[in-house]
């Protein structure tokens, strides 16, 4: 992360919207948008799969789901931030994967300019690949603030994006788990 070039780059844009960057308000702007990009912005150059970890022997074969995985990340269009959470399910193969080493692959991979779409996909193929799982479901529910601030502005819209992979593609598999999902606690 360049955090130099972040802070010129902030000046610039203060300057660019008519804004004076030495505003005693303003001051410290540029350096507090470069800690924050180094933050939603950690993900990048990291592979998903190495914060998998150490897997376990499967000893069940059927369906583990995780739900509610709180998520944030950034539009790369708009360059504003969406929220929401990640359900995710597996049909393991032979091996499990710890609980938190799974929300982790969707913080790597939320950490970097994003579309949800994307995101949902690369989610289930990383998960695929490193669980050499059965079945993979994901499920993002989200709110953009491209939408809600800006053009239709609507706040209160939610955005779901799901991917399939394996037996989760067929449509009876498919359908237990988005039930499980959808159940509430």
């Amino acid at each position: 992360m360049q955090t130099d070039r972040i802070k010129a780059a902030v000046v610039e844009l203060l300057e660019a919207i008519g804004e004076d960057p030495n505003r005693p308000a303003l001051k410290n702007t540029p350096t507090k948008v470069a800690e924050a990009y180094t933050s939603f912005f950690r993900g990048i150059g990291v592979d998903p799969q190495s914060v998998i970890g150490d897997m376990f022997d499967a000893v069940n074969s059927e369906a583990v789901i995780l739900k509610d995985i709180e998520l944030v990340s950034i539009c790369e269009h708009h360059l504003l931030p969406f929220t929401g959470v990640a359900h995710i399910a597996y049909l393991p193969n032979k091996k499990l994967a710890g609980l938190g080493r799974l929300a982790s692959v969707i913080e790597v991979l939320a950490a970097r300019p994003q579309l949800q779409e994307n995101l949902t996909a690369e989610v289930a193929d990383a998960l695929e690949k490193a669980l050499d799982a059965k079945g993979v479901l994901v499920v993002i529910e989200a709110r953009h603030q491209c939408v809600a601030s800006r053009g239709a502005r609507q706040p209160d819209v939610n955005t779901v994006t799901l991917a399939s992979r394996g037996l989760y593609t067929e449509p009876s598999y498919r359908a237990e788990v988005l039930g499980l999902i959808n159940k509430k606690s």
